[in-house]
């Protein structure tokens, strides 16, 4: 992987750094950019070896949404329906893809998080941002619908339906400052502390057993679509009656009996 490469993936033990790296236009997507993208988070799902993902950007902002001037971009506006729609589910398979990974993922905003890039934000797990970040949904300022690439589903389950529909039928720019207010985001720090405190929440996630963090996410998700309490309960039933069988829940146990930090990741 070069230096210059749309995409870096740098491993830190069972952590992966991703950061987009397109920081001349603002990180924004282009079709190299969106192919990596889908297809780094497609194979997440059967991968073992990666516990979290942290998503970033490079330079100025963290992503600026689709590239306008792109051969992506010109495909959808000119190509006939076909290949508009290719285009549309090449982006959008992003989204799909990091919301099935087992592997929870945190976003670190700053500058500009617009667009698909925004969409990018709201289907990782965590959120933390810097004072300076700017989110909205700017398709609608171009021409577009302001529900895409699945900002329509994410947005009002993360925010409620009428702060989500303020955004989305406007294209008005939310600030960090109101993102924190509303539930958004976890945290908003000085760009210096943006890592450090992803550290913070990743040494508490690291802490858990391996199969216990990817099942949790899996539940998590399954809930927020659940069709009714009953059905929410009976997955987290599913889930803790598999993980009670596990080693880790017995060293867990055990560690709690003996006042002892557990050791999951030992056989």
């Amino acid at each position: 992987m070069t230096k210059d490469a749309p995409l870096l993936i740098e491993r830190r033990g069972d952590v992966e750094w991703v950061t987009l790296n397109r920081p001349g236009r603002l990180n924004a997507l282009d079709d190299r950019l969106t192919a990596e993208l889908r297809d780094y988070f497609e194979r997440l799902y059967r991968r073992r070896d990666c516990r979290i993902v942290v998503l970033r950007g490079a330079g100025r902002a963290f992503c600026a949404g689709l590239d306008l001037a792109s051969d992506q971009a010109r495909r959808f506006a000119e190509g006939g329906l076909a290949e508009a729609m290719d285009v549309q589910r090449d982006i959008r398979d992003i989204m799909l893809a990091m919301r099935r990974c087992p592997q929870p993922i945190l976003a670190l905003m700053h500058g500009a998080a617009a667009g698909g890039g925004f969409v990018l934000a709201l289907a990782a797990d965590i959120r933390i941002a810097t004072p300076d970040t700017r989110m909205n949904a700017a398709f609608i300022k171009v021409g577009l619908g302001g529900c895409d690439v699945g900002a329509s589903y994410l947005l009002p389950r993360l925010i409620g339906a009428s702060p989500a529909a303020s955004i989305l039928f406007t294209g008005r720019d939310l600030s960090a400052d109101r993102a924190l207010t509303l539930g958004l985001l976890s945290d908003v720090v000085a760009p210096e502390a943006l890592e450090s405190t992803a550290e913070a929440y990743l040494a508490a996630m690291r802490a858990t057993a391996p199969e216990a963090l990817r099942m949790t996410k899996q539940c998590f998700n399954h809930s927020l679509d659940a069709p009714s309490f009953e059905a929410a309960l009976a997955m987290e039933d599913r889930n803790q009656l598999l993980l009670g069988n596990e080693p880790a829940f017995r060293e867990g146990r055990a560690a709690f009996l003996e006042k002892r930090a557990p050791r999951f990741d030992q056989p």
